[in-house]
């Protein structure tokens, strides 16, 4: 069999692994495996990249961009299923396994550090859309059902934003991790974002909700200041 003919057949998955149980962990074991039945006919992977300019009033041509960081890869797919050839439950089997995805797993209800599941989305050799993420949207829509309501056609739209990335550096604005920093909530922010961008870890964002006794992390208002720890001061008093 020639490479060309392996390298064809080759089948793209989902992976649901428990989240880690610590700040830089590694995930866990498999919680669930979704074989794709169709491959991707289209990947969007997009990562931002975060500059700050200091404005200057005497100045003739703009200050100089001063580089911030680089947001999380964010990669959106569409999965395609099919069970009309059998008529069985298959396609809302997936879809509850891509729902687990959604919510916090139980070791981690048991640990009281509720998180989802990370995803990685595999596809052969393919390297820059395979990395451990979470999934930060799902939509669902059945377009064919039995004649007992069975849907038997779903098409999913899901977006993963990465979650695991490199040692986790100094915080820009304060130049050490143990101090504290304010952020101003801009429209598109999110927690795993701001961890990111101050901690380098995506999911060292329960510090901030914790400190700013944020029960939805999606529910970020515009405009509003959040403070920032230093991942060395959990739990620590605010200087007066």
């Amino acid at each position: 069999m020639s490479p060309a003919s392996r390298t064809s057949r080759a089948r793209a998955q989902l992976t649901l692994k428990e989240p880690p149980a610590s700040v830089g962990a590694k995930p866990g074991g498999t919680l669930a495996r979704i074989n794709l039945q169709f491959n991707p006919s289209t990947l969007e992977l997009s990562k931002t990249t975060e500059w700050r300019r200091t404005p200057s009033r005497m100045a003739a041509e703009s200050a100089l961009p001063e580089f911030v960081g680089s947001g999380p890869r964010q990669l959106s797919l569409e999965v395609f299923l099919d069970a009309t050839a059998k008529h069985d439950n298959s396609v809302e089997q997936a879809v509850e396994k891509l729902m687990k995805a959604c919510v916090p797993t139980k070791a981690s209800l048991g640990r009281k550090k509720p998180a989802s599941p990370w995803v990685r989305f595999e596809w052969g050799t393919a390297r820059t859309t395979s990395f451990d993420g979470v999934l930060s949207s799902l939509s669902v829509t059945y377009t064919l059902f039995d004649v007992d309501g069975k849907p038997l056609r779903a098409t999913c739209q899901l977006s993963i934003e990465e979650a695991s990335v490199g040692p986790a550096g100094q915080n820009p604005t304060s130049g050490s991790r143990t101090a504290r920093s304010t952020h101003t909530v801009v429209a598109g922010d999110s927690l795993a974002l701001l961890a990111w961008q101050e901690y380098g870890d995506a999911t060292a964002w329960r510090v901030i909700a914790e400190a700013n006794d944020i029960d939805d992390p999606m529910a970020l208002v515009p405009g509003t200041d959040l403070v920032v720890p230093g991942l060395g001061d959990e739990g620590a008093e605010e200087e007066q």
